[in-house]
């Protein structure tokens, strides 16, 4: 057969185009195939409940109180000696347990803050970004080029999306600066818009122009694929095969909100769109837009910020709560909320768990599956919402980016991670701390870039190589 080549596209009668998943078909004459690099960011906003999140923090004690102040978080100082472990899954991270082997849980990391400005607005704005304390005297915030897009600088360059970033924060009511809401920037101040809305992202992403809009752009699709398909082997066919009907189950699910947002239109009401459909359903084909779009080339980058920091706006987190709850004001009272708490980031590692898994499912042309050849990160720029702590954050990596970095182990980094204490006005992170800079640098030249610094890294995290 002709030698396709991977840039291939499937198109429909319409501008946009549809690509195609990995398929060995598709590499036939080519000596120097290669699965991509590829890497993708779960952000989950306000920090954890620590005592069910972090192994050997299981009796540490609950902020009782909030104050502005209380960044001594010595009460959740891990007790696990520094260095390579065995994971064990603590209770907010049991929805992993089928893919314990292929998550590493890293501790110790602590992230830049710069004193004078907001710690939620740091949270985001600087969590793939954080450059050193006062080095950019444009802004009050230490944020320089976040690290999707470095690293699509070599790994995106032949992609049709460079980046793509997603967001889970559909309300309108946007009372916070655009710190608080997004994780991806080009530059200091300069945001990476993020979709936010499934029917038009997925219009974005995957469908033909107005002229094909009534007819189903799978079918279209597959109209022109008929050529190609006799070309494929049996193993392509079946990908093939699986491929469109995991389109065709998102098409479904945005039929279905476009007709809700036809009928809700009629009622004057700014309904924030997980009131026209559960959060967890909402997140989830986000987030299946995202593993679309990752499975089949469109993109090699992704971000997805499950939820913006220090939104007072409630949400309705389905099968958790019979009314809307606000998961900042809960932070800010885990005294009285530390269940509610729990339930919420055992909620947010639930869809995180449901996107691994579904990555774990798509088998490439190495015979490994997407999660397998992917660096998909969990982590949030706090290490509890009722400390406010920047240090001790909860990291997690899945995948190994086709095996560069080990997997189904625990990393902690810092003997003394979980302490940040009030030094002359000015709070300090203890010797010892470990720049979450060093996980992005170290994961950025696992993609290949060779960088000797980022951000304000001190150095790579060489134990977490295999």
């Amino acid at each position: 057969m002709t030698n396709i080549g991977r840039r291939t596209f499937l198109r429909g009668m319409g501008t946009s185009a549809l690509a195609l998943p990995w398929m060995e078909s598709l590499a036939v004459g080519s000596n120097h195939f290669q699965i991509p690099q590829r890497a993708a960011f779960y952000y989950v906003p306000i920090g954890v409940v620590r005592k069910t999140f972090f192994p050997g923090e299981e009796k540490s004690a609950v902020q009782q109180k909030f104050t502005n102040d209380s960044y001594d978080a010595g009460s959740t100082r891990s007790n696990i000696e520094v260095g390579l472990h065995d994971l064990q899954l603590t209770p907010t991270m049991k929805p992993l347990s089928g893919l314990k082997d292929k998550v590493t849980l890293i501790t110790g990391l602590d992230r830049t803050f710069q004193p004078g400005t907001d710690v939620h607005a740091q949270c985001a704005s600087c969590f793939l970004s954080s450059a050193s304390p006062f080095s950019l005297k444009h802004t009050p915030y230490p944020q320089a080029r976040s690290l999707d897009h470095i690293i699509a600088d070599k790994i995106g360059r032949d992609t049709p999306f460079k980046t793509l970033e997603f967001s889970c924060n559909s309300h309108k009511d946007n009372k916070e600066s655009i710190q608080f809401d997004n994780i991806s920037w080009y530059g200091t101040e300069h945001v990476a818009p993020s979709m936010r809305d499934p029917l038009l992202a997925y219009r974005r992403l995957f469908k033909s122009d107005e002229r094909s809009a009534y007819k189903n752009i799978t079918d279209l699709v597959l109209d022109d694929a008929r050529s190609l398909k006799k070309d494929l082997g049996y193993s392509d066919q079946q990908k093939f095969g699986e491929y469109f009907e995991s389109i065709r189950a998102i098409e479904t699910q945005i039929s279905r909100l476009d007709g809700m947002k036809a009928e809700l239109s009629k009622v004057e009401l700014d309904v924030p769109m997980d009131g026209k459909m559960p959060r967890g359903e909402y997140i989830r084909l986000m987030g299946d837009l995202m593993v679309a779009s990752l499975q089949s080339g469109l993109t090699n980058v992704a971000t997805f910020m499950v939820g913006p920091e220090r939104w007072d706006t409630p949400y309705l987190f389905e099968s958790l709560f019979d009314k809307p709850k606000s998961h900042h004001m809960m932070s800010h009272n885990q005294g009285k909320f530390v269940e509610d708490l729990i339930k919420v980031d055992h909620f947010y590692m639930e869809q995180f768990a449901y996107l691994c898994e579904k990555m774990n499912r798509i088998e490439e042309v190495n015979g490994k599956s997407l999660l397998d050849n992917i660096m998909f990160t969990y982590g949030s720029g706090l290490g509890d919402g009722s400390t406010h702590q920047y240090s001790a954050l909860p990291i997690l990596v899945a995948g190994s980016g086709g095996g560069k970095l080990i997997t189904g182990k625990h990393l902690n980094v810092s003997a003394k991670s979980g302490l940040v204490k009030k030094v002359g006005g000015t709070y300090k992170t203890p010797e010892g701390g470990v720049p979450l800079a060093n996980l992005w640098l170290s994961q950025a030249n696992a993609m290949g870039l060779k960088l000797d610094r980022f951000a304000d890294s001190t150095g790579m995290i060489s134990s977490l190589f295999a």
